[in-house]
């Protein structure tokens, strides 16, 4: 049997094991709403994709990598001082649209999207990039020039539909969290959580 060829610098990069991101969750009963949305919607399509568990339902804020084998904890340190940083009042959120985020006609995410009700997600969003950067991240994770859409996700490898309205979900957004992603195991471990209140 011949001996497979080894070229240096064509290794394949290591497989992403842990992500870290900042997240709102809503509350118990609106996440348990907002999956029961979700077997509906999955229902309507007849599609074979099983929508995320209630206790899965989340808001990212900023995803701040994927890594191999760990997270770095000074890429974590940076961003729980980021975060310690942060001065908002509590806010209401409210979600009232169904859309895909597939590229036609490939599956892809199915979603939960807003327009004036998630703009105190984007004032989050913006806050922490800033702080972000102040705390030494100069990479794109920290960027507050990058399209932000905040959404919930629903479901995973759904068929593309048409946006439509959704009856409304809305919850009151009084913290948010640094998440530990264990990517391929579908499990959340939140590492800090931070009351929101002003100056």
């Amino acid at each position: 049997m011949p001996e497979q060829l080894w070229l240096p610098g064509l290794e394949a990069p290591p497989v992403p094991t842990d992500g870290l991101f900042f997240a709102v969750f809503p509350d118990t009963r609106t996440a348990a709403n907002i999956s029961k949305l979700a077997q509906h919607l999955c229902g309507e399509t007849r599609s074979k994709s099983k929508p995320l568990a209630a206790n899965r339902m989340h808001v990212t804020l900023l995803h701040l990598g994927n890594f191999a084998g760990g997270l770095p904890p000074a890429r974590v340190d940076r961003a729980l001082n980021a975060a310690a940083s942060i001065r908002m009042e509590p806010f209401s959120v409210e979600f009232d649209s169904a859309l895909s985020f597939a590229l036609k006609p490939r599956p892809g995410p199915l979603v939960l999207g807003g327009g004036e009700g998630v703009g105190g997600l984007h004032a989050l969003h913006d806050a922490l990039g800033l702080a972000l950067q102040d705390a030494g991240f100069g990479d794109r994770a920290g960027a507050s020039n990058t399209v932000y859409t905040p959404h919930v996700t629903l479901a995973y490898g759904m068929p593309w539909v048409a946006t439509r309205s959704v009856e409304a979900v809305s919850w009151n957004v009084r913290e948010f969290a640094l998440v530990h992603s264990l990517l391929g195991r579908t499990r959340h471990v939140v590492l800090a959580r931070w009351t929101l209140a002003a100056a």
